[in-house]
């Protein structure tokens, strides 16, 4: 859904990235620095439960996510390991997010039950810790259906939630609960980030499915 405004957020960054080059920043040090930092963030946020200030800077360094590509193209116009090591790091990034969502609702949960004040589970923490686990599941396969596809020959890129999609859902729904709105609000933004995760797998197999009907070919074995 995002994925025309990269074009126009590239010469945005363009500055950025130019005064990064000047200084002897590597594209693949702008790639480890980004996830490394996105990593460290998501834990802290999921262990303070400081959901609004971890959501604003998870975004700053989601939105400087593409400051890689463009540093490549400055300089060595990128490699195939840059885009490897780039790919990479993003699903441990995906999964360091979602990990600090489902600390926060644990802890949350357990807050909940040794409350005085209330009594048994707390339902929306419980939705939000599976809803957070099938969203790993999703965000993983969307990936891999894309790696593999290419892997044959194949292309799908396609999809109502790419990668960034997803990474705006879950931060907005993190900054509205941390904003003070009821935990069900992040819960709910997880459920709807699990429904558009399944609906993306499966328009990537469709897609796949059709381009091998039209043009097949042979299987390669050592892709198993």
């Amino acid at each position: 859904m995002f994925e025309h405004l990269r074009g126009p957020w590239k010469r945005i960054i363009a500055p950025i990235a130019r005064g990064l080059v000047r200084i002897g920043v590597t594209a693949n040090g702008v790639t480890v620095i980004g996830a490394v930092g996105t990593v460290l963030v998501a834990i802290a946020t999921g262990l303070t439960g400081w959901l609004l200030p971890g959501a604003i800077v998870l975004a700053i360094l989601v939105a400087f996510d593409s400051l890689d590509g463009s540093v490549a193209a400055l300089t060595n116009g990128g490699t195939q390991f840059g885009a490897f090591l780039d790919s990479t790091l993003d699903r441990i990034a995906d999964w360091a997010v979602l990990a600090g969502v489902i600390i926060y609702m644990r802890r949350h949960e357990i807050a909940w039950v040794t409350s005085p004040d209330h009594q048994g589970f707390d339902v929306w923490a419980q939705i939000g810790i599976y809803a957070s686990l099938f969203a790993i599941m999703t965000s993983f396969v969307t990936s891999y259906a894309r790696a593999r596809a290419e892997a044959e020959g194949y292309e799908a890129k396609n999809g109502i939630a790419t990668r960034s999609d997803r990474l705006v859902i879950i931060l907005v729904g993190m900054a509205l609960t941390g904003a003070g709105l009821p935990l069900a609000v992040l819960s709910c933004f997880l459920l709807l980030l699990d429904l558009l995760g399944v609906v993306t797998v499966w328009q990537r197999i469709s897609a796949v499915s059709r381009s091998m009907s039209k043009h097949p070919r042979p299987a390669d074995p050592s892709h198993e």
